[in-house]
C-alpha cells in the first residue's frame, strides 16, 4: 500500500505502504477551503489497482454532500492548499479531485471511481462518520473505509477486511452504481504529476 509523504513542487512522490499520522487543521482553514459541488449528492469509492496483476493498492472514499471531501485513510496524498483532519481532506474542487486521482494513476496503477447516488442527509452522515473515525493505521485503508461505510444507511453490508478489491467487489453490487476507470502512463515515481502542478492546478490534466 502507501507511505505518507508531503506533496510539494520540489519533492518526489512515491506510492508504497499505507501510513498513518494524526493531523488536525484549524477551523479557519476548514472554513476557507470548504467547497460545495453542484453535482448531486453521492458516495464514491476510489480504489487503486495494480498493473498488470490487478492487486489492490489503496482504498479511499469521496463524499459529496453539503461539502465535498475525501476520506483517505492511511493515505499519502497531501497538498498545501488542502487542509486535513485525521485522513479527511477538505476543499475537494474538481481540480483537486483530478489531482488526487492523477497522483495515484500511473504506469503501475489505475484508479477505479465507483459512485452511488444518495440523499444529502446520507452523504453528510458519511462525512461525520469519517470525521469521527480518526486516522487509519498502517495498511488499514480498506478496513477503515469499510468501517465508515458500514454505519451509513444503505451501506451496512460493507466488508471490514484488508482487501481493497473485496471492498470494491461489494460496492459494485449496490443499486445505481456508476463506474469510471482512470489510467495514464506516468512513471512509477510520479514526477509527471508534480510537473503538471502549477499554483495548485493540474496543468495538462488528461481527460479520461
Amino acid at each position: 500500500m502507501k507511505r505518507r509523504v508531503f506533496l510539494a513542487a520540489a519533492m518526489p512522490v512515491t506510492l508504497a505502504a499505507c501510513g498513518a499520522q494524526n493531523i488536525w487543521a484549524s477551523d479557519e482553514r476548514l472554513r476557507a477551503a470548504r467547497y460545495v459541488s453542484p453535482e448531486p449528492p453521492s458516495i464514491t469509492l476510489l480504489t487503486v489497482i495494480g498493473i498488470p496483476r490487478g492487486e489492490g493498492g489503496h482504498s479511499g472514499l469521496m463524499f459529496n454532500g453539503s461539502q465535498r471531501v475525501i476520506y483517505d485513510p492511511a493515505g499519502s496524498w497531501q497538498h498545501p492548499q488542502i487542509p486535513e483532519r485525521n485522513d479527511v481532506l477538505y476543499g475537494i474542487t474538481d481540480n483537486f479531485k483530478n489531482f488526487y486521482i492523477d497522483y495515484h494513476a500511473r504506469s503501475t496503477y489505475w484508479v477505479a471511481e465507483d459512485t452511488v447516488p444518495v440523499t444529502r442527509e446520507v452523504a453528510d452522515l458519511a462525512i461525520r462518520r469519517a470525521e469521527q473515525n480518526g486516522s487509519g493505521n498502517k495498511s488499514f485503508c480498506a478496513v477503515e473505509s469499510g468501517k465508515v461505510l458500514s454505519g451509513v444507511p444503505g451501506f451496512e453490508g460493507a466488508p471490514r477486511g484488508f482487501s481493497p478489491l473485496r471492498l470494491r467487489a461489494w460496492f459494485l453490487t449496490l443499486p445505481g452504481v456508476q463506474s469510471k476507470r482512470h489510467e495514464d502512463g506516468d512513471p512509477a515515481n510520479n514526477h509527471d504529476v508534480l510537473l503538471r502542478q502549477k499554483d495548485g492546478q493540474v496543468v495538462g490534466y488528461p481527460r479520461r
